[in-house]
Formats: structure tokens, sequence, C-alpha cells
């Protein structure tokens, strides 16, 4: 329709999936921290929530690893003098690093293991046993003392004759005697190996010491069966547990009194007002039972209701019936709502005096239950002094039987301890500082990654690196979401010049296309979409007025013979227009602008409309007839810019019929709505019509999103400029525009 203007390059080749070479094209650009921030902006409440969840769950289950901890006894091997005194003394020191592993591996022996459980104490088994008694189900047997000497371990120090024995328990203080309990029983199992049977001495400690461990095993046999005979925890505990079930029941027992007393109070003055024919609402427990307050004041509403219609319609008014039929009935509900309330509180009152007899029958049996426990003190610490008197023994004996063992023969093993097993201040599994660590890291990965994930497979048009990027076109403008403009005046705001935000952007989009564009006025252009609802109707109706308020002679044509909407907008009729004009089979060689079929409408100074004239089943034959083209090239004789508005090219094809015969085309996205490969597909078919695509107009975006989804960094603070209250006298007082070259005729255009 238009050439290129003198001066300017010529319009690029067209392109079908190849990139442009456009200068004005913008070339492929990375991403930049800013656009990831966006990423992460957008899909924090995604990506944090299932990153937290992932970490805590493994944090969660690392941490509920059962508690494990570490004592450690170091022992050294001496390397012993090489000159031998005596013939046929057992050589029992390191020469290599065989010996050692021998001795290594002696120490793993079940003989060894089994030395270590014989001599376990009562006591020490009660600490080995300890952590399983907590974790064991009720009812379910312990597992077998062999299997609760935990986790032993020998490390060999590199290069040394040193041997750190460590054992890994549940509890600190079996992991301790275990791991000297391996090592003195090593030594044990050295000694007897070197020098054969013990002496007399030892067979007597061994022999007292067992006769000492069943008579403590008697005594606190004796002692169990006397607790399990009076159902007893420990005296102590049982008094203790006793005294707290009579305070227990002492203070429940009060409060159930109390409760009577109020319950009492209450039924009494309900009572009183039924006997006297009072107003039960007035009792507060019946004011505010259940629904009663709700269904009164419905009641005193349809009452004030009743008494206004009654001022204006007689009583046999449908609306007089209905409010007296709906007051009968929430009086009903109201009446029994009340008497709810008082069964309720007849049905609290035999339920207190229930709890108190309750409460005292088990108060007396309390008392008497404290009284036979202080009957049973005196028997229960005779037994106890008898099997602690028994237990001192033993454990002397069998104390004075390891240092007889470990003492007569010490001299005689190449051994020597050089640290005992302490017990352990924190277990070294779970391991927090770990456990911390590795949750971390998943959050990390997990949060980055849900965000970066999700954007990859997002392909939704969100900002101008997308369009730059993917569509590989320019970004002209942004328009700010106008819901908060109603709907008749969103297709006006240039118009009427009430949003400064709107005008600013369509301003910047008018700037943007002026810039972009390689063709002369006058000139057609294309305002399409993907799908519907992306505001192209919008974005053409403001775009329009934005031209012709800086002087350009607009035409806007609703070109969506299918669902045209442009009429609506303005307010206007859809008798004239397109569909009439083609099936009249009007001639051109008239003046279009007053040809009454057409029926162009002026809108304000420099912008009219022409409009569909209807709607039309097959709108195609139009849209391809010679006669639509000699009419956009006619048209172009009376207005510099032709601004048409098409339906989507993701619904019809009428749009693509459309570019053929024009000059440009302005696509529009709606922020987050259409699909980059949809959006690619038609801009290649746009393109392979050898139209210019100006570029795409990205609409919908909510102001707090316009700075981080363009590269408009500047937006914010213009904003508040555009927003600025004007001063007194700039009301009425338009900026000057420069002036235009003038036009060759300005035609008549018919209201």
């Amino acid at each position: 329709m238009a050439e290129p203007a003198a001066g300017m390059p010529p319009p690029s080749t067209p392109l079908g999936a190849g990139a442009s070479t456009d200068p004005n094209m913008p070339a492929g650009q990375s991403r930049s921290l800013r656009d990831y921030y966006v990423i992460l902006r957008e899909r924090f409440w995604i990506a944090l929530p299932l990153a937290l969840l992932v970490a805590l769950g493994i944090g969660y289950y690392q941490a509920r690893q059962t508690p494990m901890y570490a004592s450690t006894a170091i022992i050294q091997f001496e390397r012993p003098e090489t000159i031998v005194t005596t013939q046929g003394v057992v050589d029992a020191s390191i020469r290599n690093e065989i010996d050692l592993n021998t001795y290594i591996h002696q120490l793993t022996s079940n003989r060894v293991r089994t030395r270590v459980l014989e001599s376990l104490t009562p006591e020490e088994i009660a600490i080995i046993q300890r952590p399983y008694l907590k974790s064991q189900p009720p009812g379910e047997p312990l597992p077998p003392l062999a299997a609760m000497l935990g986790l032993l371990s020998i490390d060999p120090v590199r290069n040394s004759f040193i041997l750190r024995l460590t054992v890994g328990h549940q509890d600190p203080e079996a992991a301790a005697i275990l791991a000297q309990r391996h090592v003195d029983q090593f030594l044990s199992y050295l000694l007897d190996n070197i020098s054969g049977v013990n002496d007399t001495a030892l067979d007597f400690l061994h022999e007292r010491a067992e006769q000492l461990r069943l008579e403590s095993e008697a005594k606190a046999q004796k002692q169990q069966e006397y607790m399990e005979k009076n159902n007893l925890i420990s005296l102590d505990s049982s008094t203790s547990i006793v005294d707290n079930r009579l305070l227990t029941i002492n203070g429940a027992l009060t409060a159930a009194r109390l409760r009577l007393l109020e319950v009492e109070s209450i039924a009494k003055q309900v009572a009183d007002y039924q006997e006297s024919g009072d107003n039960l609402l007035e009792i507060t427990y019946i004011g505010s039972y259940g629904t009663v307050a709700p269904l009164r004041t419905q009641l005193s509403t349809l009452l004030q209701e009743q008494a206004r219609l009654a001022e204006r319609y007689l009583e046999r008014h449908p609306r007089m019936i209905e409010t007296t039929n709906a007051i009968i009935t929430t009086q009903e509900h109201l009446d029994f709502a009340v008497q709810g309330a008082i069964a309720d509180l007849h049905a609290s009152l035999t339920e207190v005096n229930k709890t108190i007899s309750q409460l005292e029958t088990e108060y007396t049996a309390a008392e008497q239950e404290a009284l036979n426990l202080r009957n049973m003190r005196v028997d229960f610490e005779s037994l106890q002094n008898e099997a602690l008197v028994a237990r001192s023994n033993y454990m002397q004996i069998l104390d004075r039987l390891n240092q007889t063992t470990t003492t007569k023969y010490l001299e005689k093993v190449p051994i020597r301890l050089l640290d005992r097993a302490q017990v352990a201040s924190h277990p070294y599994t779970p391991n927090f500082p770990k456990i911390i660590r590795v949750c971390v890291m998943m959050f990390l990965v997990v949060f980055f990654g849900t965000a970066f994930g999700l954007d990859f497979i997002d392909d939704r048009i969100k900002s101008a690196w997308d369009i730059e990027n993917f569509l590989n076109t320019s970004l002209l403008g942004i328009v700010p979401d106008l819901n908060n403009v109603k709907d008749e005046d969103k297709y006006t705001l240039l118009l009427k010049d009430t949003n400064p935000t709107a005008v600013e952007a369509f301003t910047g989009i008018y700037s943007a296309a002026k810039t972009h564009s390689l063709v002369d006025y006058p000139k057609a252009m294309l305002v399409t979409s993907t799908i519907p609802g992306e505001g192209k109707t919008l974005v053409s109706a403001n775009l329009a007025a934005s031209f012709a308020r800086h002087g350009k002679r607009t035409l806007l044509v609703d070109c969506d013979l299918r669902r045209p909407m442009l009429h609506r907008r303005f307010d206007l009729a859809n008798t004239s227009g397109l569909i009439p004009f083609y099936e009249s089979g009007a001639s051109l060689d008239t003046d279009l602008s007053t040809d009454p079929t057409l029926g162009i409408v002026k809108l304000n100074e420099n912008l009219s409309l022409l409009r569909s004239g209807g709607r039309s089943r097959r709108p195609t034959e139009l849209l391809e007839s010679d006669l639509f083209g000699d009419l956009l090239k006619k048209l172009g004789r009376y207005y510099d810019l032709i601004v048409i508005d098409s339906p989507p090219l993701g619904a019809v094809t009428d749009g693509l019929l459309i570019a053929e015969r024009v000059d440009e085309v302005a696509y529009v996205c709606r922020f987050n709505r259409a699909h980059r490969k949809h959006i690619q597909l038609y801009m290649r078919a746009l393109r392979n019509a050898k139209t210019e695509i100006l570029g795409v107009i990205l609409n919908g975006l909510a102001p707090r999103r316009v700075e981080y989804y363009s590269n408009y960094r500047y937006y914010r603070s213009y904003g508040k400029y555009t927003n600025v209250e004007p001063a007194r006298g700039e009301l009425d007082r338009e900026p000057a525009r420069a002036p235009e070259a003038a036009p060759a005729a300005e035609p008549a255009v018919a209201a």
C-alpha cells in the first residue's frame, strides 16, 4: 500500500524459521541476573514449600536415626628387648604387622566377646539394656544380651603399634563400659594364655563371687516378688502417685461442686422466670445459647421489616404475608431453641451430680490406698536393705577379683593401656551439623531446580526477554493491567485522557512503532493476537487514538467480521460498514468518506471508525476479494494510517488474509496467556506472507510486575511522574503539538 520512506533502509527479507536481518530487530541476549531474579520471584511460593518439604523430610528422616554414642580406648603393644634370658617363655611380643593383625582378630573373636558377656555385672547389664527398654514395645521380649554389645571397631594407627578400640552403643555409659571391658577381657585372655591355670586364690574369688552373686540375686528377687505381690513400682513412686491422685481428685471435686452451684443457680433462675411468666431470653445463659442470639436478631429484623412494610402495604399484600410467615417461622425456631437450652441445662445438672458422686468414690478409694502404702513401708525398707548389703558384698568381691586377675599377670603381657574409655558427651549419629549441611544443600538444589525447571517447561510469554529471544522481534511496549478501569472507559483512554499511566503506555507504544516502522505514510497496520482475550481490540482502539492524538489522520477498521466489538465500545449501531458495502456491490468511485453504506463515523478531530456492519458466516469471501484490497488502497487517500482490528490468528485464518493486504503488523500478547510455540508459528506465517512485523505489545501486566518483567528500569519513577497532580491553571491547557505536514485535503466524514 505504501512504499518505503525515502532515506530509510528497505524492508528486511521475509523470515521463516531463520534469524532476522533487520537492524532494528534485537539480537539474542543471554539472561542477566535480573532475569533469573524474576524467575525466582515468580515461582517463589511454588519452589519454597517444595524445597522446604524435601529438605525437612530428609532432615527429619536422618534426625530420626537412633542416637549412637562412641567410646574409645587406646592400647599400645610394646616391643620387648631382643635378649631372652629364660628358655621356654611364651613370646607374646609384636614383631611385625602379621602379629598385630593376629591380635586384632583375637580382639574381635567370639571368645573375647563371650568373656565380655560373662564379666558384666547386673548393674552394667541394666545400663546396656536401658535404651532397649525405652524403645521396646510393651509385652515384647528384649533381644539377647549378645546383640546389645554395640558396634566394635579396631583401628590400627598407621606406622605404629597402637590400636584404637571403639564401641558404638545407644547409651553413652554403656559404650564406655563395653569399650573398657573389651580391653580388660582381652588382657585377661592374653594372661590366661600365658600363665595357664589360675591359682587357688583366683578360684576362691570366683567361687565366692558366684555365691555372693546368687545371694544378691535371691535378695533382689525376694524384693521384686514383694513389689509384684503388692503391685508397687517403687514405694516412693507409688506413694507419690497416690498423693498426686488425691490432689487431682480433690481439685476436680471442688471444681465439680462449683459447677453444680452455678448450674443450680441458672436452673433456679429459669424456674423463677417460668413461674412468673417473664421473658426467658433475658437470662444470659439462654440468650447466648446456640442459635438463640442469631434467631433473636433475625426476629427483630423481621419485625422491623413488617413495621416498615405496614406503612406501605395492607395485611394481604404478598410481601406482608411473606414477612408474617417468616416471623412465625423464626418465632417457632426461637421457642424450640429456648426449650433446647432448658433441656441442656437440666442435662448438665444431672451430669454434674453424677460426676460429684464418682469423684467422691474415687477419693475414698485413694485415701485407703495411701494408708495401705504407709503400712507397707517397714517391710519394704527391710527387704531393700538386705538386697543392698548383698549387692555391696558381691561388688566388693568382684572388684577384688578383677584387680587380682589384672595385676597378677600385667607385667607378663606386652600391652599397655594408654587411654581408658570415657563416657561420650554427645552422639556421633545423628550428626546434626552434617544433617544441616545436607538439608541446606537439598533445599538449594530443589528450590533453584524447581524454579528454573518450571520456567523451562512453561513457555508462555512473560517478559521482554521472552519476546526478543524466542520470538525474535522487538517489544513495542507494555500495557498495564486495566482491571481498575471501567469497561466503557478502557477503549477511550486517549480520547478522554482518564488514566495517565495507560495514556503514557500507549504514547510509548506509538513512539516505538514510529521508530521501528520502515514504511512511510499512508499505510495500513494490522493489530492481531494468538488467542481471544489478549486485548487486541483494546490495543487497536487506543493505538489508533494515539496516532490521531499526534496529528495523524487515522481510520480504525473493525475487520472481526465474526464477532465485531468496536461499535459496542463506542456506543454505535452496527448497521453500516464493510459487510453492507460489500453485499450492496457499491462502487469505489464515490466519495468513501460520505458513503452511507460504508458509514464511516468520525470519533474526534483525527480519528474515524469503520464498522463491520454486522456479522458474516463467510468472511473470507470478503477479505479475499479484490474489492477489499482496492478499498484499503482508496481509503489510503483519505487517511494517513488505517488500523485494522482482526480476529485472533489462533481462532480463524481471517487475520492471515488481512495481513497480505497491509503494510505492518502489531502483535498483541497477554502476559502469561499465549504459548511461545503458538506465537512463533503464526509469526512465521506472517513473515512468509512478506508482512513487516513491527513488534509485540505485551498486555495485562500488573503495575508491580512491569518493573520486573520488562527492561524498563525507569518505569516506577516515571510512573510517579505521570501521576503527579497538575497545578491549578494547567488542567484545561493542552500541550502544544508540533505542526504536521498539511494534508492534501480533509474529507468530510459522515457522522
